[in-house]
């Protein structure tokens, strides 16, 4: 037995990287699995990000698991996107337990003409996006009657003022990743007379694609690190999405049925410093 038998789970971001390893890593433990994810290329970001192939690798791993799952293509800037896959997904799995609002994008090597298109795709995906994936989501578990839990992937970004060069994307960043955690402590008062837990992750680098590139563009900007040290406490440059993903997967456990509001690190020591 899992510790999310019977338990259906709602991924933003689920494509690949780290959505494709909390999705795979959740229905290990039972779950089954609506994957979301844009499946197209954001203007401002410089790195291929991911691709209808890519989602159906994820639909594929979590089939291989013996676990049902949902797929569908769509934009956490779109309001009507997540109601239509929620819609999907409940009507399809029989409900919704688990919401892991994780989608995101990252602004390393983004020409400086892009600085306020990037700022602005950074606050609309990665805040007003969670926000979308929450408001929509919440009501659906309120009307089930049955708890649940809720994780918002922030970063150590979301905890500590960190600076890679002075891209708008950058900052961008850092405000989002600061206002989801805004967001979940509101969601968790919220929504905690209804036994619907609120959390948020804060990883430092995962390797992941969108991470490719990253730290030899911190390199290269002037400052040549991130405000207050660039690296971990932990010998070790960074970690997996299996790490983040383990978190989360106890985080909407029973295990951790009383663990609402907080912001969990999954850094290496990287906040310690």
């Amino acid at each position: 037995m899992g510790t999310l038998d019977g338990k259906v789970a709602f991924i933003t971001g689920a494509a690949r990287g780290q959505g494709r390893s909390h999705a795979v890593t959740l229905a290990a433990q039972g779950a089954d699995v609506v994957a979301f994810d844009l499946c197209e290329q954001v203007g401002s970001v410089a790195y291929p990000m991911s691709t209808e192939a890519d989602l159906a690798e994820t639909a594929r791993q979590v089939e291989a698991l013996d676990r049902r799952v949902v797929t569908h293509k769509g934009d956490v800037r779109n309001p009507d996107d997540i109601e239509a896959a929620l819609a999907k997904g409940v009507a399809t799995l029989g409900g919704l337990d688990i919401v892991v609002a994780n989608a995101g994008v990252m602004f390393h090597n983004s020409p400086p003409e892009k600085d306020v298109e990037a700022f602005k795709d950074a606050l609309d995906i990665m805040l007003t996006g969670v926000w979308h994936t929450l408001r929509l989501s919440a009501p659906r578990m309120i009307e089930q009657g049955t708890g649940g839990a809720i994780v918002i992937t922030s970063s150590a970004a979301g905890l500590k003022a960190m600076i890679a060069g002075t891209h708008g994307g950058n900052f961008g960043y850092n405000a989002a990743k600061h206002g989801v955690v805004g967001t979940m402590r509101m969601y968790a008062n919220l929504l905690a007379p209804h036994d619907i837990r609120v959390n948020s992750v804060h990883p430092t680098g995962v390797d992941t694609p969108m991470l490719h590139g990253f730290h030899e563009y911190v390199a290269s900007q002037p400052e040549g690190k991130l405000s207050g040290g660039l690296g971990n406490a932990l010998p070790i440059d960074v970690i997996q999405p299996v790490d983040v993903s383990n978190a989360i997967a106890w985080l909407v456990s029973d295990a951790a049925r009383y663990v609402t509001g907080v912001t969990l690190p999954v850094d290496a020591g990287l906040l310690v410093q």
